[in-house]
């Protein structure tokens, strides 16, 4: 899927992220705001010295290989966030869902049945909303 499209159903639904599924309906991947937003922001090259006509990279080049991929990505697929993807089923508690999103540091939980096919996303707004009900 293009990124503009994911874009645009995030816009018009006024969500912060979408999970990624593959043809068999699995999860592969999430896409949220963050990910737009920082692919957007660009990136910037890792450290080095050069030491007798050699470059030392003081980074890890492969990671910045991997950004680099990121921030010019044009799909979904490219700019996502690719599992191991925290997830949670519908048996668990929402304080064990509310432990993982900090854990975590995200701010969405793909929802997985017995088969692992996506049936929700939790948010942090979720969690927030039932707090405040009861």
């Amino acid at each position: 899927m293009p990124l503009k499209e994911a874009i645009q159903i995030l816009a018009e639904h006024q969500i912060s992220g979408l999970p990624v599924v593959n043809e068999a309906g699995k999860l592969v991947g999430m896409i949220s705001e963050t990910d737009i937003i920082w692919q957007q922001s660009g990136v910037t090259p890792p450290a080095y010295i050069t030491v007798l006509d050699s470059v030392i990279f003081l980074e890890s080049p492969a990671r910045y290989e991997k950004e680099l991929h990121k921030a010019l990505g044009e799909t979904v697929e490219e700019v996502m966030t690719k599992n191991p993807i925290a997830t949670i089923t519908p048996s668990q508690s929402l304080s064990e869902a509310a432990r993982l999103l900090n854990e975590k540091q995200v701010h969405q939980l793909p929802v997985l049945d017995e088969q692992g096919l996506v049936i929700g996303i939790l948010s942090c707004g979720d969690i927030i909303r039932m707090m405040a009900a009861g």
